[in-house]
């Protein structure tokens, strides 16, 4: 057991956030996914590095693509404490012109095939392949070890999800064992797992390999003109067909309060963005972000702690069931509900109610904002209603099927020049 509790020692992490992550809309016309707000003060690439962190894995390269500048910007300011000199690392790997005449990734396999010398030069046994734009906790040296005592080719991480839900998911068939015995995108029939007809494992994008076999395999993936040079599509079916493919169950490592349900989200569309960060202003939230024995590392902006001024009628700065960020001030603002980041300053008898509001927002008198997402950096104007007559708000602003409204610096440019 003492070779084996080491292996986080022994592993590299590589996360994959080049993504465009479309989905969101208008909130990642300037950012890419994983470098999108979550939670006050973090962003959602936070949660795969402080996964890793906190599971031993001192070794870490991350993957860009599209609009990778804040990304690169906030690893080199909120994870910049890794130090050579104790063989930790956090490479930052745009795409670039490394391998003939291919400037972009061309999937997410090719993404570290074009990045094999760096990775033989870490001296690793072990590489964790993540996703940089999902929000859970998972302590990856629980999965490590399942695939060294398996003698597996691959472990995949896999979610344990409702079978009438799994058809939007890569499914795994297993036997009891958990061997994978099929691997299929998207199934109209989704396969029951083994013991629980109502459930299927669906992957998390998350694989461990053992880094030699894993080369062998991108360098002749490179090689086949035929393949998209994708894990989920190409290398994983590759290997459930001719080697030892492994599921492990998120349930198994999944760090969380005893008792509590195992916490994943994937904040791909405005409404799931709203509704978890919103989740956070629950009396119990289900994702703790309090747990000092595994935190959500991040940049922390200098900031003044929050202010809370006014105590009239109608002119109260008061915050219920609310998570505020440092360097707000709520000036005579009522918040219900809502989460504001950092440094967003609220003026007198305005109402925010169910909102998501991303850092350096200025709320200004008078304004009504209700069930929205407002993106960092917006100005609202004096009296602006939002929130209560979806139709008038579709105008000006993005609504969603729910009812979730966005508002961004663009948007509000066009409303205030049509007044």
């Amino acid at each position: 057991m003492a070779e084996v509790s080491r292996l986080g020692q022994r592993s590299m992490a590589f996360v994959l956030a080049g993504g465009r992550g479309s989905r969101l809309k208008e909130l990642t016309d300037n950012r890419v996914k994983p470098a999108v707000y979550f939670g006050g003060k973090a962003r959602i690439i936070d949660f795969a590095l402080s996964n890793a962190l906190n599971s031993g894995i001192r070794r870490m390269a991350l993957a860009t693509q599209y609009k990778a500048h804040s990304l690169i910007r906030h690893c080199q300011r909120g994870w910049n404490f890794f130090r050579a000199e104790r063989n930790e690392y956090l490479d930052i790997l745009p795409a670039s012109q490394r391998m003939g005449e291919e400037k972009w990734y061309r999937g997410t396999a090719d993404a570290v095939t074009q990045n094999i010398d760096i990775i033989d030069s870490y001296g690793i046994d072990y590489i964790v392949i993540l996703a940089g734009d999902h929000i859970y906790k998972m302590d990856y040296e629980v999965m490590l070890r399942q695939h060294v005592s398996a003698g597996a080719d691959v472990t995949v991480g896999c979610l344990t999800v409702p079978r009438e839900e799994a058809s939007a998911f890569g499914v795994m068939a297993v036997d009891a064992d958990s061997r994978i015995t099929s691997f299929l995108e998207k199934p109209a029939d989704p396969p029951a797992m083994p013991g629980a007809p109502d459930k299927a494992l669906a992957s998390m994008g998350i694989y461990v390999f053992s880094w030699p076999f894993l080369r062998d395999l991108l360098l002749k993936d490179a090689e086949d003109p035929n393949s998209a040079h994708d894990f989920g599509n190409d290398l994983i079916p590759e290997i459930v067909k001719n080697g030892k493919a492994v599921a492990h169950k998120f349930d198994d490592s999944c760090v969380r309060e005893a008792g509590a349900e195992a916490y994943w989200r994937d904040v791909g569309t405005i409404d799931a963005f709203w509704q978890a960060n919103i989740d956070l202003t629950d009396f119990t939230p289900t994702l703790d972000l309090w747990d000092r024995d595994w935190p959500i590392w991040t940049y922390s902006e200098a900031a003044p702690p929050a202010k809370f001024i006014h105590d009239e009628k109608h002119r109260r700065g008061v915050a219920i069931s609310s998570m505020v960020s440092g360097g707000c001030i709520i000036s005579g603002t009522e918040v219900r509900n809502s989460l504001l980041f950092t440094q967003v300053h609220t003026n007198s008898y305005a109402v925010l109610d169910h909102a998501v509001v991303l850092p350096h927002v200025v709320v200004n008198r008078s304004a009504r904002l209700r069930n929205c997402v407002i993106d960092r950096g917006v100005i609202i104007p004096q009296g602006l209603v939002v929130g209560e007559d979806p139709q008038e708000d579709a105008k000006h602003f993005r609504v969603t099927d729910r009812g979730v409204t966005l508002i961004t610096k663009p948007m509000i440019e066009k409303w205030n020049a049509a007044q």
